[in-house]
C-alpha cells in the first residue's frame, strides 16, 4: 500500500492531528485542509504546506486523491460527516465523540461493515506507555484480579472556553464534561479493565452557566465484578488526571498530568517482594511504541496495510458512549442503570434531556 493522503476538517485539534500526520512521511501525506473560515483554513495550509484548500465538506469529500479523511470539527458534526465521507468511499479518523448517541454509533458500525472502509474514532490517550506498561503486566499474568479502579478528571475551564458557540449547549457538543473532557479519561478505564455492568451516577451544572454538566460522579460496577469511582468537573484550580487500580497482584498509579496522564510515569507496586521483582523484570521487556496521535495514526497505517483491526474501533466508541448514556440516564432519574444498552431503552436514540 503506498502512502496515504490525508484530508484534514476542522483547524482548531485538527493542526494537532495535521503535525502527527506530517511526523509521518513514510506513512500519511496530508492534501487538503477544509474549514468553514477560510482565511483560517488558508493560513494554516501556508503554514504546514498543505496544498489544497475547502470550505465545502461536500466537494472535500469528492477530492478523488484523497485515501483518509479525517474529522476534527465540532461534536454535533460527527455523525453526519463520518457517514457522508464514508460513503464518497474513504476511510475516516474521527475525534470524540463518534456520535450523539448509541443509535448513531449503530448505524455507523452498519455502514463500516457493508461498505470497503474503515472508521476509527479518537482515543489517543489509550497509547501512552504507563497505560500500556500496565496493560502488558495484565497480559503477562501479573496484574490478578482487578478488585477497585478509581478516575479523576478535575481541570479548569472558564467562560472563554465557552465562547466558542457550540460549546456548552446539548445540541451541538452533545454533552458536558463527561462527553468532550473525560471521556479520554473513561475509555482508558474500560481499556484496561473492560465494560461496567451497572452505573449510578449523580451529574450537575456547577462551575459555569451552560447548559451541559460541568460535574459528574458516578460508581461502577464493571462486567469482571470489580467497581470503580469517576470524579469529574472543570472546576479544579489545580488541573489534574489520575488512574489508581488495584489488582490483587498489583497497584497501578498514573501521573497527574492532566492532559498526558497515560504516558510515564506510572508506579507499580507487587504485593510481595517476589512480585515487585517479576514486575521489574517484566517491565525490562516492555518494547515502547509511539504515543499519542502519532502511535494511534502509526497503527492506523499498519493496520489498513495488513487488513487487521483498527486500534480503536467503533465497538469501542460504542462503549465509551454506552457508558455516558449509563451516567446520563441514572443522573436523570436517579436510579442504577444496567449494561448493556439495546435498541429498547429509552435514550438509545438520544442521550440529551
Amino acid at each position: 500500500m503506498s502512502i496515504l493522503r490525508v484530508g484534514v476538517t476542522g483547524c482548531g485539534v485538527g493542526q494537532s492531528h495535521i503535525r502527527a500526520f506530517q511526523s509521518l512521511p513514510q506513512e500519511f501525506e496530508v492534501v487538503a485542509l477544509c474549514d468553514i473560515d477560510l482565511a483560517k483554513a488558508q493560513s494554516i495550509a501556508a503554514e504546514l504546506k498543505i496544498p489544497h484548500v475547502f470550505t465545502d465538506f461536500g466537494e472535500f469529500c469528492g477530492m478523488e486523491e484523497l485515501d483518509v479523511i479525517d474529522l476534527c470539527t465540532p461534536s454535533f458534526l460527527h455523525a453526519t460527516q463520518t457517514r457522508q465521507a464514508a460513503l464518497a468511499g474513504k476511510h475516516v479518523i474521527c475525534e470524540k465523540p463518534v456520535a450523539g448517541s448509541l443509535q448513531e454509533v449503530d448505524e455507523l458500525i452498519a455502514l463500516e461493515r457493508a461498505s470497503n472502509v474503515r472508521i476509527m474514532p479518537i482515543f489517543q490517550y489509550r497509547f501512552g506507555h504507563g497505560i500500556q506498561k500496565l496493560k502488558y503486566l495484565m497480559q503477562e499474568g501479573l496484574a490478578g484480579r482487578a478488585y477497585l479502579s478509581t478516575v479523576e478528571t478535575a481541570w479548569r475551564r472558564r467562560a472563554e472556553y465557552y465562547a466558542a458557540p457550540w460549546r456548552g449547549k446539548w445540541e451541538t457538543e452533545l454533552g458536558g464534561a463527561l462527553v468532550t473532557l473525560a471521556v479520554h479519561a473513561h475509555d482508558m478505564l474500560c481499556y484496561a479493565i473492560g465494560p461496567a455492568k451497572s452505573v449510578f451516577a449523580r451529574a450537575a451544572t456547577m462551575v459555569n452557566p451552560i447548559q451541559v454538566e460541568d460535574c459528574v460522579s458516578a460508581s461502577l460496577e464493571m462486567a469482571d465484578g470489580s467497581f470503580a469511582s469517576l470524579s469529574v468537573t472543570t472546576g479544579s484550580s489545580q488541573q489534574i488526571s489520575r488512574h489508581r487500580f488495584c489488582f490483587s497482584q498489583l497497584s497501578a498509579e498514573s501521573n497527574t498530568e492532566p492532559y498526558n496522564n497515560g504516558a510515564d510515569p506510572w508506579i507499580f507496586t507487587g504485593d510481595s517482594p517476589e512480585i515487585n521483582t517479576q514486575i521489574q523484570a517484566a517491565l525490562q521487556r516492555f518494547t515502547p511504541q509511539p504515543e499519542g496521535f502519532v502511535g494511534q495514526f502509526t497503527r492506523f497505517c499498519a493496520a489498513l496495510r495488513n487488513q487487521t483491526e483498527l486500534p480503536v474501533t467503533l465497538n469501542d466508541a460504542r462503549m465509551s458512549l454506552e457508558l455516558i448514556t449509563a451516567i446520563y440516564h441514572s443522573a436523570q432519574t436517579g436510579q442504577p442503570v444496567n449494561l448493556p444498552i439495546g435498541k429498547d431503552h429509552p435514550q438509545y436514540a438520544s442521550w440529551r434531556p
